[in-house]
């Protein structure tokens, strides 16, 4: 079995990269590949031009955040940050400071003598980030580091890490198979699908012109549709539903029935079966009024719609979440 296949990737200098796709199609491989605790069969791994395949890991100026942050829970944050320092030789002095700076920059001055079990999930994550950045790597990488945490905190940090990210400049390649996470983190991102990328691109572009119909089913939610020999996807937000039957210019539209509804706050969706065959899922702001009674839209006939810009044509098959 390939792990990972015929893979060419260029990562620039000071980017948020993300390696993005479900279990088991070959981001951590290729990470471990990049981290140097594995070795590919064919190819090269170069950094900054050179080439560092066979190097150890503890040879690459790389380091790596795990999920489980894997801090010493004896030492105090301090010693935590100092340990990979103190190991090279970096004089007292100088450590204590440099670790006084990596905690500052993620938001947890005074924290040198607490230990990690008096810590939240959220401030270990940002110990093992501070620790993998003192010592001054050219490549930062990031393995599930956010998995643990719960929704509020996970979103929160995806906020402070892109912020830290910036501030240092360090190069991260980050794994996750949380498609909003890369989209809200990233300068690029590349889809895997069974140990290949299906496509790299910024954030907006692998949104809104997927290359292929699993990365517009991945990435996000997408609805598939075939209609005149033209097979293509269209993004739930960018389908309209008109009541009273009104069809405004421009608009290709079809007739349906609403099968299911489910409110979510902000917004309520919808899955409408297509006179025409098919069914699509359609999104909408909750903006001017509470959706009171969903249950009674169920078999409602409705006038659903898409602009022509806001539709992709796509090859290949989709991917079912």
């Amino acid at each position: 079995m390939v792990a990972v296949d015929s893979l060419d990737l260029e990562i620039a200098q000071g980017e948020f990269f993300t390696l993005l796709g479900p279990s088991g199609s070959g981001k951590t491989t290729t990470l471990r590949m990049i981290a140097g605790f594995e070795e590919p069969d064919t190819g090269r791994v170069e950094l900054g031009g050179r080439d560092v395949t066979d190097l150890a890991p503890y040879d690459r100026a790389v380091n790596t955040v795990f999920q489980d942050y894997a801090l010493f829970p004896h030492m105090t944050v301090g010693e935590n940050i100092e340990y990979g320092m103190r190991v090279t030789g970096v004089a007292g002095d100088e450590r204590r400071r440099r670790a006084t700076e990596a905690l500052e920059t993620v938001r947890l001055p005074g924290y040198e003598d607490r230990r990690p079990g008096q810590l939240s999930g959220g401030q270990q994550q940002r110990v093992a980030l501070a620790r993998a950045i003192v010592n001054r790597p050219r490549v930062l990488l990031l393995d599930e580091p956010l998995g643990a945490l719960d929704l509020k905190l996970r979103e929160q940090m995806q906020v402070e890490l892109k912020s830290i990210q910036q501030s240092v400049g360090i190069t991260f390649v980050y794994v996750t198979h949380d498609q909003e996470e890369a989209l809200t983190m990233s300068n690029r991102i590349a889809v895997f699908n069974d140990g290949r990328i299906e496509q790299v691109a910024g954030p907006t572009e692998l949104y809104e012109r997927p290359g292929n119909a699993f990365v517009a089913g991945f990435v996000g939610v997408s609805n598939l549709l075939e209609r005149d020999g033209r097979r293509f996807t269209v993004r739930p937000e960018k389908v309209l539903m008109f009541d009273n039957g009104s069809k405004p210019s421009g608009v290709h539209t079809e007739d349906g029935v609403i099968r299911e509804t489910a409110y979510a706050g902000m917004i309520t969706r919808y899955l409408v079966d297509l006179d025409a065959g098919g069914e699509l899922q359609v999104v909408r702001q909750n903006s001017e009024a509470p959706s009171a009674d969903l249950g009674s839209d169920r078999g409602r006939k409705v006038t659903i719609g898409w602009r022509a810009e806001h539709t992709v044509a796509v090859e290949g098959e989709e991917e079912s979440n």
